[in-house]
């Protein structure tokens, strides 16, 4: 770890991250832990590691433990899919249907329940550009707000607790209309486990074994999978829940979690495990134009266009977002192709640059990537759901305001 003061960044002032999350998350059972890391400028410049791993047996947190990411595998699984698109296999514009035939009828909800339903044909038919910015007219199940989202909770149609496999998922999900024309609204939804199907369909091979061979390998983030191997079971962290009467309690124990075994359907929206150091990795790749330490992922002019606003009409995610997501209370962010990106800083209230990508997890995991800043943030705990508390800005806020220098 190099000296923060080397890459323009204050020691004592970075500092404030671990004694802030200490005092107003770790001390007061808010948080289980916290893992903190601060890349800026081809170094690591800070690094924080605390509380417990497993709150019930006292297991202290360490740097190399495993997590559930969840949705932060939704933008491994946007990258796996870009890597398709640039050897000219799929093209964004490509309708789903070309792939996925039995989605070429697909309507749009207009009235019913699950086995009778109503639907209306589409304006236009869904692409696979649909899939990657969310504007599909899928959904989740958790949404809770229509019969469409009531189906994907009778069906099991979240991903993660899917059963029968990737082609399974995909032909129930056929069954169920949309809850919107594509392309009309954007709404957080289960499409970039659709992205993993077709990954699979397209390339030809399982979706795990091509992450593995065309992303984690190269990469070298050796502890990313979507199961916790026998022999890394010790590393792995409880997950908590802060439920409506504020007490944080046990909601996986990682002696028994779902996590152990290879998963029937491998979740592109949320199945995966992961270490900072593994993930920070998958973020410097993003940082350096599709590249590290001579593994080329991706193109640099392909990660540009990824982190452009991709919403239909250049609107941001407030005024075109029918969901509920954590980062709601945000204005001034647009979505791309994989990531929410800030495209009005003023807007968004808080510190930070134009152009920064980012995502999180269920689990309140978080990341950020800053290209003007040259600059990658990994933060890592457990706890659901990630909308409990304000980590994620005031970590933004924390890390800003550690600079001593700024390209803008």
């Amino acid at each position: 770890m190099t000296k923060p003061e080397a890459v323009g960044l204050s020691s004592e002032r970075l500092q404030r991250i671990e004694t802030f999350i200490q005092s107003r998350y770790i001390d007061t059972g808010k948080l289980p832990c916290a893992l903190t890391q601060v890349w800026r400028r081809g170094q690591l410049a800070y690094s924080a590691v605390q509380g417990f791993a497993d709150r019930e047996r006292g297991t202290a947190l360490k740097a190399d433990s495993l997590f559930r990411i969840y949705s932060m595998t939704k933008p491994v699984t946007s990258v796996a899919f870009m890597m398709l698109v640039e050897e000219g296999l799929v093209s964004l514009d490509d309708p789903v249907h070309r792939f996925i035939p039995g989605w070429r009828d697909l309507g749009v909800f207009n009235g019913g329940v699950l086995g009778s339903f109503l639907t209306k044909r589409v304006n236009e038919p869904m692409r696979m550009i649909d899939l990657l910015r969310h504007t599909a007219g899928l959904t989740y199940g958790f949404q809770q707000q229509t019969n469409v989202d009531a189906a994907y909770r009778k069906l099991k149609l979240d991903g993660i607790d899917s059963e029968g496999g990737l082609q399974e998922f995909v032909d129930r999900l056929g069954t169920v209309p949309l809850e919107f024309s594509p392309g009309q609204s954007w709404n957080y939804s289960v499409a970039t486990d659709v992205l993993g199907y077709l990954v699979e369909k397209i390339s030809g091979q399982p979706f795990d074994a091509f992450l593995k061979a065309r992303i984690f390998d190269p990469l070298k983030m050796v502890d990313t999978g979507f199961f916790v191997p026998e022999s890394q079971k010790a590393r792995f962290t409880a997950c908590y829940a802060l439920t409506p009467t504020g007490k944080v309690m046990l909601q996986d124990d990682p002696e028994t979690s779902r996590f152990l075994s290879d998963p029937a359907v491998k979740s592109g929206g949320g199945g995966l495990v992961s270490t900072a150091d593994d993930y920070m990795r998958f973020c410097r790749m993003l940082l350096n134009g599709g590249e590290l330490d001579g593994a080329r992922l991706l193109s640099p002019k392909t990660i540009r266009l990824m982190t452009m606003n991709h919403l239909p009409g250049g609107k941001e995610l407030t005024e075109l977002s029918k969901s509920l997501f954590s980062e709601a209370v945000f204005e001034g962010l647009g979505f791309g192709l994989g990531f929410a990106m800030t495209v009005d800083q003023a807007r968004t209230k808080n510190i930070g640059s134009h152009g920064e990508f980012f995502w999180g997890g269920m689990a309140s995991t978080a990341f950020w990537i800053d290209p003007v800043e040259d600059l990658a943030v990994v933060f890592m705990t457990q706890l659901m759901p990630s909308s409990a508390y304000p980590i994620r800005r005031e970590l933004r806020t924390l890390v800003y305001s550690a600079f001593t220098d700024s390209a803008a």
